[in-house]
């Protein structure tokens, strides 16, 4: 658009948040995405799509039907309006996830506490709206943190505050500083937000025994957590899992956001939140949590497509509820891709004796990313400047702090790529940083 051409509005007319960075992070790394189509891409944590079966999208309507008829007594009409027509609010599905987080998590939950959502975004932003109760209330969030909740917050005006994460996963020590901080300030602190396994940036988790230590500071400290789980059953090794936070807890401090983006199907844009938290009303009457959320839902998306929810029902009724069984070839390519990855790095960025070592990476126990640590500030410049040279995209790590000042890092994702393609882009990215530090050296 000309500076001569009219105008409606300008941004300053519209939400502040519009223009702030944690919204334009996705759109951006797309359209570089788009730009390059060429470059191999270590950056999307898209799910593999190699088992994308079209053919199972219909059996599964298939399945859940039959489920309807058969096992819960509808009669056809009403299982074709259940399908076809505008749906319960929170849900048509909310029986099988309980089943599921049974299974699979350890977890039990009263269907009555699940709200089915459009993805695990709207849950974050039904659980966001719902506790931003006036503007002394803020959030804290682990650090780095996954944008789309960054992004989340601002559209509802809720501060994020940043919580160390470390190699631990969470420093509970900031954690207890900074909501000591807040209240001090005059505020509200209403919740940490956290991912215990493989965090979407930084692939670090938290062990059982400091799982254990949070859930006591979240009473010590009067905070709820939020547990977003959506990479966890996609660990290395064969022996058990960590018990997730909502597993461990015995004082309803956690609502836990689930996705089944990654594990089922994700263009069927399906999620959902457990909020078991107990809420009294006006009138005196107490419900869940899950009923105030499914309000503000009703006024946001109405319902989540029926459809789609029958797709992921009729998944989870031919595996049982277990997404641990339905995802074994799912979890074998992405435990082949990630120490792929890691040995890769390794044959590439060798380690020097007596040398502190300029190119570092983690190694995280699972899940789709590792965060390759440089010496030199990484920022989208030098992304454009890797897709258009160099032909590999990955992400700054940048996107994920919510400041301003200069990350020496990058994300890489293995999810999306065969290991044939993780050599090229290592071979790729190898030049790149070898180019980068002759330059700043030269």
């Amino acid at each position: 658009m000309s500076a001569a051409e009219p105008v409606d509005l300008t941004v300053a007319d519209l939400h502040p948040a519009l223009g702030d960075p944690a919204l334009t992070s996705m759109n951006f790394l797309n359209e570089v995405s788009e730009r390059y189509p060429a470059a191999v891409s270590l950056a999307a944590g898209r799910p593999y799509e190699e088992y994308f079966d079209l053919a199972a999208v219909h059996r599964h309507l298939d399945t859940f039907h039959r489920h309807l008829v058969d096992d819960l007594g509808h009669r056809p009409e009403q299982a074709r309006r259940l399908l076809l027509q505008y749906g319960r609010t929170k849900g048509i599905v909310h029986h099988l996830i309980a089943r599921n987080l049974a299974v699979d998590e350890g977890i039990t939950v009263d269907p009555e506490d699940v709200v089915v959502t459009v993805g695990c975004q709207e849950a974050m932003f039904l659980v966001l709206r719902a506790l931003r109760a006036g503007p002394m209330d803020v959030l804290l969030a682990v650090a780095p943190t996954y944008v789309g909740l960054t992004g989340a917050a601002r559209l509802v005006d809720l501060p994020v505050w940043p919580v160390v994460g470390g190699s631990s996963g969470v420093d509970l020590a900031d954690l207890a500083a900074q909501a000591r901080r807040a209240r001090a300030a005059g505020l509200r602190p209403r919740a940490c937000y956290l991912m215990p396994d493989f965090a979407n940036p930084s692939g670090v988790s938290i062990d059982t025994a400091h799982r254990r230590r949070l859930l006591d500071l979240a009473v010590e400290e009067d905070l709820l957590l939020l547990e977003d789980n959506p990479y966890g059953l996609f660990h290395l090794d064969d022996g058990p899992r960590p018990p997730t936070l909502k597993a461990l807890d015995t004082g309803r401090r956690v609502v836990y956001l689930g996705s089944f983006a990654k594990t089922v199907l994700p263009g069927a844009r399906v999620g959902y939140v457990v909020a078991d938290q107990r809420v009294a009303g006006a009138d005196g009457r107490v419900g869940p949590l899950a009923d105030q959320l499914a309000m503000i839902k009703s006024m946001v998306t109405v319902n989540t497509s029926p459809i789609a929810q029958a797709v992921i029902g009729g998944r989870l009724l031919e595996h049982g509820c277990s997404l641990v069984a339905a995802n074994i070839r799912e979890r074998a390519a992405y435990t082949r891709n990630l120490r792929h990855l890691v040995a890769g790095l390794t044959r590439r960025f060798p380690a020097v004796p007596d040398r502190p070592a300029a190119v570092r990476w983690t190694v995280p126990a699972g899940g789709f990313f590792v965060v390759v640590t440089v010496p030199f500030p990484v920022d989208d410049a030098l992304l454009d400047r890797s897709a258009r040279d160099y032909g590999v995209l990955w992400t700054p790590m940048a996107h994920f702090y919510d400041d301003t000042a200069p990350v020496r890092a990058l994300r890489l994702s293995v999810s999306a790529v065969t290991p044939e393609q993780i050599d090229v882009g290592l071979d790729r990215l190898a030049e790149l940083i070898t180019d980068e530090l002759a330059r700043r050296a030269g």
